[in-house]
């Protein structure tokens, strides 16, 4: 008989090897994109979830309980999930660390319950599951594992295998799920992602070697820079220090626990956000006096991720430069009160992101196609902007699910989800909002104009494929629509405006042009022309939008 039990030291080691080996696949997972576009980020985006809690886990000391590894592991995937299927990942982690953190060992029972609680997490958080991706095939590797452990298997080698081994099969059948993976001939990426976390992990569990060092997180960059300096400029600095620290609980934090630190909180500070996540609390406090803060904290539990800014010194440089650049030595300080409403734009291109900045959005994270934010992107940006209500437009389909996710952490305001899947809906969705009205009728509004944009994105093509009946080779030029390919050829020009005549209808009143940064502007100017020729009853709209791999967003109202 093999070995029936796991312990902590052995599940850090498989998670690690899992979290290693999903990376050294990630571009491979990536090309398995249905559409051959240059930005098939499906692996990029369950890496960096990944490792944003590998990261966590590799600084816990070498005897950390299984309590400990369990809050690094759904903590740091919760934080750094980016892209639909990053936060799908994170709430299988969720789920699965819920059920196995009380456990000193862990056996095959523990184990199939805890695979069957991470699905049941994963399919709750997706409003409209589709069967033929990573939840089908995390679904099937939990029906193979409730299987084998009420059929008495207790040898985890044989078990952990099995249930691999029928993950395998489910994802290759990922394709008779849905036709549109049979098609381009690839299976589903999210799927093959998890396969590979899991096949690193049997990796480790067997003894093989591996290489278990994880890179630090890189530097961030804030793309809303300039519009979180102008709030601060604002603002008179009552408490000096920006304190924040995350709580590894190790003891109850119910309502009332919650209530008397936050209460706590409030008596020595403000800007105060405290997020109680399962076993992980978020904490904001701009306070005169950090240790105060960190000292009641840690009577919850151990910190870490503890940042303090001096912000009185920040202050004082970012004025002094802001006085220098307007050739001034004097400089007026107010007091800023949150105002009633706020903007969050994500956004790619310095065209696009001066757009969202004169429509009066309060601060751009820099994403989109090529880098999904991640939560912690968000909560971040949600930190900067000084608003009671914030709407936040993901401007991206794959971004919905981790604002959604951002939003159920954000305690002390309130974050409202615009459903924007494309540039053209978000600027429309802010040009629609009136200060006057409620949070809700400017969210019912904006959702219901939107509704009424049609967006076409022209890029080129990574690799030879067919779909929706389209041969498309390599370097070919696709009119990418909201429903799919529609238009396909070698010359830009001649598939944008193919793209546009699929998107058009008698209704149809504003054409709107984004050219993009390898776009010239005589280019740009000329299909304008050519557009406005053809369609002399519509305004057309043109605009340099900076966008990397879309040469041309355009939109019909």
């Amino acid at each position: 008989m093999g070995l029936q039990q796991i312990d902590a030291k052995m599940l850090s080691k498989m998670f690690l090897a899992g979290a290693k080996n999903l990376e050294n696949k990630k571009e491979w997972i990536n090309e398995l994109n249905v559409f051959p576009v240059p930005d098939g980020d499906t692996g990029t985006n369950m890496t960096m979830t990944i490792m944003s809690a590998a990261r966590e886990v590799s600084a816990l000391p070498e005897n950390a309980s299984m309590e400990a590894i369990c809050k690094a592991i759904s903590s740091g995937s919760l934080r750094g999930a980016r892209g639909n299927s990053g936060v799908i990942l994170s709430q299988l982690f969720r789920g699965f660390t819920k059920r196995i953190k009380t456990e000193q060992t862990l056996t095959v029972r523990v184990l199939a319950e805890a695979f069957e609680k991470a699905v049941e997490s994963a399919y709750k958080a997706v409003m409209k599951p589709k069967e033929g991706t990573i939840l089908t095939v995390a679904k099937g590797g939990a029906d193979k594992a409730k299987e084998l452990a009420e059929d008495g298997v207790e040898d985890l080698d044989t078990f952990i295998g099995t249930v691999i081994e029928h993950a395998k099969y489910v994802l290759s059948q990922t394709p008779e799920m849905l036709p549109v993976l049979k098609q381009a001939g690839v299976v589903d990426s999210g799927g093959q992602g998890l396969v590979e976390v899991l096949c690193g992990a049997y990796d480790a569990f067997q003894g093989k070697e591996i290489d278990l060092t994880v890179s630090p997180a890189p530097e961030k960059k804030h793309g809303g820079e300039e519009s979180s300096l102008k709030i601060q400029a604002e603002a008179e600095i009552k408490f000096g220090y920006c304190t924040e620290f995350i709580i590894m609980l190790n003891r109850t934090f119910n309502v009332k626990t919650e209530m008397d630190f936050k209460a706590y909180l409030e008596s020595i500070g403000d800007s105060i956000v405290c997020v109680a996540d399962d076993d992980v609390v978020k904490v904001h406090v701009h306070t005169n006096d950090p240790g105060l803060a960190i000292q009641k904290a840690l009577k919850y539990g151990a910190l870490s991720n503890i940042k303090i800014d001096n912000m009185r010194l920040e202050h004082q440089e970012k004025l002094f430069k802001m006085a220098q650049k307007e050739g001034s030595n004097e400089i007026s300080v107010t007091q800023a009160d949150a105002k009633p409403f706020g903007f969050i734009a994500v956004s790619a291109g310095d065209g696009i992101n001066e757009i969202f900045r004169s429509l009066g959005v309060d601060y751009i994270i820099e994403g989109g196609q090529t880098m999904n934010p991640s939560t912690a992107d968000i909560l971040d940006a949600v930190d900067r902007v000084n608003a009671e209500t914030i709407f936040i437009l993901p401007n991206n389909k794959n971004i919905i699910l981790a604002a959604n996710q951002a939003a159920e952490l954000v305690a002390d305001k309130t974050l409202l989800v615009i459903p924007t899947k494309t540039i053209p809906q978000g600027i429309t969705a802010v040009i629609n909002f009136v200060p006057e009205l409620s949070a809700d009728e400017n969210e019912e509004a904006m959702i219901q104009e939107i509704e009424n944009v049609k967006t076409g994105q022209v890029t080129y093509a990574v690799r030879d494929t067919t779909i929706d009946d389209k041969e498309i080779r390599k370097d070919d030029y696709m009119g990418i629509g909201d429903g799919g390919i529609l238009s396909v050829g070698r010359d830009v020009t001649d598939v944008a405006l193919e793209m546009l005549d699929h998107m058009m209808d008698e209704d149809a009143e504003l054409i709107s042009i984004y050219y993009g940064a390898e776009v010239t502007e005589a280019d740009a100017e000329r299909i304008q022309g050519l557009i406005t020729e053809k369609y002399p009853s519509c305004d057309i709209e043109l605009q340099y939008g900076g966008q990397p791999i879309y040469y041309y967003v355009i939109s019909v109202e």
